[in-house]
């Protein structure tokens, strides 16, 4: 792997990472570094489009108990990478937040601000009891 495919490559699972971290520590600021300020979320229940602006993101996140502080050990792993060119890839993850666990699809692009979400599309895969 050439050095700059690899410095790319670091780069965005340090991102990925972030978005982990955030998620864990229920931390905003980390949150909002991550995701594009114009980004939104995605879901769909029972046949309707979900659509969520990453200001209301956050605030949910920002309100929630952590993961973190109820004592839960980190659960999350990217499954897939698509490179869509060197400044776009798209971030296929699994992530558990006390008993749910969810499938992501993150948009990030590479611009002024280094890797940011500019999409996420999310599933809740199951409740674990």
């Amino acid at each position: 792997m050439q050095k700059q495919e690899m410095n790319l490559t670091t780069d965005l699972l340090s991102a990925v990472q972030t978005y982990f971290d955030a998620l864990y520590y229920c931390d905003t600021e980390m949150l909002n570094k991550i995701f594009h300020k114009s980004s939104s979320l995605f879901d769909v229940d029972e046949g309707k489009v979900f659509v969520e602006p990453i200001d209301s993101f956050s605030k949910d996140v920002g309100g929630r108990v952590s993961p973190h502080s109820k004592g839960q050990e980190p659960e999350a792993k990217i499954l897939l990478i698509d490179w869509l060119s060197t400044s776009c890839a798209t971030v296929k993850i699994r992530i558990r937040a006390h008993n749910n666990v969810f499938v992501d699809h993150l948009g990030f692009v590479n611009g002024e601000d280094g890797w940011q979400i500019v999409s996420k599309i999310w599933h809740l895969e199951k409740v674990i009891d």
